[in-house]
Order: structure tokens, then C-alpha cells, then sequence
């Protein structure tokens, strides 16, 4: 990138908490497209990893986000600690003297979530840890970043999850804690806008849908270049989207100056989508939650046909 940042979001301040690798990486990448100053916080950092003990770091995200035109600044947290969220706050505050966006998307639960095993089966201690990871982090960041996002009108407030409040209303998510743990960030949006609301700003939650993230393209043994040779085992995975989409919703969104009619709600990228008309990498427009509830828990066969 050269010069200033151009965009619509240009000039505009973002906290992406969470933000080393999937969605998180996806949305700081898009608000960095769209022009923001990108703060991203996560515990991989290239000197040390957490206990994913995985590649990806923050500092790649934030390169990814300067390369899309943005400014990305990369600053190690643990959301646990909030002395560490509050010392990240007050770099922003110093540095910018404004916050815009806050995406709290601190998650770290795949290793912990034990499939279809009972809360008396699963292991106590990676279910409580799932829950202060999915959970505390979130309300520990909202805590110490809100104040300065809410000194300017216009401000906005993303809680991302997994599945929308309709979804996850009638649907068992795996295992009591991840139901609990995506569930309780459901009603933290719809919480926060109660709070933010009256005071000048707009909270949501925002779930992507089946998110190709480096973590899910590993598991199923490909690349996002081969992606669709995971169909042969896994047919309903057509339906799946990049990280990138679920930041151009958030982009999207951060642009609006209407966003504020969304207030308390749940989204889903795909929604969103058909909402501003932004489409993923390949042009397309998954709607992954309408085609889970049409296609894939009716058992029928595998077909995206006017779902993406």
C-alpha cells in the first residue's frame, strides 16, 4: 500500500479481537479493503504460539490487512487478561483517540468441544475453559473497549458467532458447552444493543456460515485453491464461504449509515449479502443457514442450486 487509505471506511478505527486466523483474519482483512486502521489482537504471535500451536500469526494478518489498502497493526492480547485488553484500549485511545468498530470474535474452542457427548460425559475442565474463552473474553473486551467507541456517534458493535438466534433456537449445537457458548453470544448482541442503542452506537451478531477456515480446509485434507475435493466425502460442504465473506458483511455493515435498523439483531453473511449485494471471492452469494435448514437437515442430496 502506498499513500493514505482510501475506501469507505477510511479514517476509521477498528478493533478486530481475535483476529490470528479465520473469521476474525477475514473481517480485519475487508475493513482493511475498505480503508480502516486495523487493530488486531490475538495470542499466535510469530515469536510464540498459543496452544493451537498453529502457524498462522497475528502479525500475517495484520501485513494481509495493509496489503488490501488498510493499516494493520498487530498487537499480542490474551482476552482472558484484562489488564492486557485494557492496556490494548488505551494503545488505541493514544494513537487514534477513536475507536469505530469492535468485533469481538475471540473463540479458541475447536480443540475443547467434545461431539455429541453429554455435559456429564465431556471433560469438565475443556468445557468451563470453552466457556471463558467463547464467553468472559467477549464481555472482558466489551468491558474496557466500549467507552472509547461510544466518545464518537456511529459506532459499531459485532459479536460473531456460530448460527443465527432462529438456528440455534430449535437445533442442538454438538455439545451442551459449544450450545451454550454460541448461544450466549446470540444474546450479548442482543444485550449490547439495549446498552450502545440509546447511546449513539449498533450492536449485532454476525455468524458466517460453513466457514473455510485454515482450521476446517486442514481437517478435510485440502487447500482453499482444491477445496471442492473435500465434496466427495463431505457433499454438503459445497455450500461452504471464505472468511472474506463474512468480513465484507461486516465491511458492509460498518459503511452503512443505516446500520442502526439492525440494532440487537442476528445476521448471517449470507443474509447480508443479499442485503448489500456483495458476493464472496468467487462471485457467489452462499446462503449457508437457509440452505442448512432446507437441504441438509431434510436429508435431501447435496445441491446449491439457488443457494449460492
Amino acid at each position: 500500500m502506498t499513500g493514505a487509505p482510501k475506501g469507505p471506511l477510511a479514517g476509521r478505527v477498528a478493533l478486530v479481537a481475535g483476529a490470528t486466523r479465520g473469521a476474525g483474519r477475514g473481517i480485519a482483512v475487508e475493513l482493511g479493503a475498505a480503508g480502516a486502521t486495523v487493530y488486531v489482537t490475538g495470542r499466535s504471535t510469530r515469536a510464540r504460539r498459543s496452544e493451537y500451536d498453529r502457524p498462522e500469526a497475528i502479525e500475517d494478518t495484520a501485513d494481509l490487512v495493509t496489503e488490501a489498502g488498510g493499516h494493520g497493526i498487530a498487537v499480542p492480547a490474551d482476552h482472558l487478561d484484562p489488564a492486557q485488553v485494557a492496556a490494548v484500549v488505551d494503545r488505541i485511545a493514544g494513537e487514534q483517540a477513536r475507536l469505530d468498530i469492535l468485533v469481538n470474535d475471540i473463540w479458541g474452542g475447536e480443540t475443547l468441544f467434545e461431539w455429541d457427548r453429554p455435559v456429564w460425559e465431556h471433560d469438565l475442565d475443556k468445557g468451563l475453559r470453552l466457556l471463558r474463552l467463547a464467553v468472559e473474553t467477549h464481555a472482558i473486551t466489551s468491558h474496557h473497549a466500549l467507552p472509547l467507541l461510544l466518545r464518537r456517534p456511529g459506532g459499531l458493535v459485532v459479536e460473531v458467532t456460530d448460527g443465527t438466534d432462529v438456528y440455534n433456537r430449535d437445533h442442538y449445537r454438538n455439545s451442551f458447552f459449544y450450545d451454550l457458548a454460541k448461544t450466549s453470544v446470540l444474546r450479548m448482541a442482543f444485550s449490547l444493543g439495549h446498552e450502545v442503542g440509546p447511546r449513539g452506537a449498533t450492536a449485532v451478531a454476525l455468524t458466517p456460515g460453513w466457514l473455510r477456515s485454515e482450521i476446517m480446509l486442514d481437517h478435510f485434507g485440502v487447500r482453499e485453491e482444491n477445496w471442492r475435493d473435500a465434496l466427495d466425502r463431505v457433499p454438503h460442504f459445497a455450500i461452504s464461504e471464505t472468511p472474506r465473506y463474512v468480513g465484507r458483511a461486516v465491511a458492509a455493515l460498518a459503511a452503512d449509515p443505516g446500520a442502526a435498523r439492525f440494532n440487537g439483531q442476528s445476521l448471517s453473511s449470507g443474509g447480508l449479502a443479499q442485503e448489500y449485494g456483495f458476493t464472496d471471492l468467487d462471485g457467489s452469494r452462499p446462503d449457508a443457514w437457509r440452505y442448512l435448514v432446507e437441504v441438509q437437515d431434510q436429508d435431501k442430496p447435496a445441491d446449491v442450486t439457488g443457494y449460492r
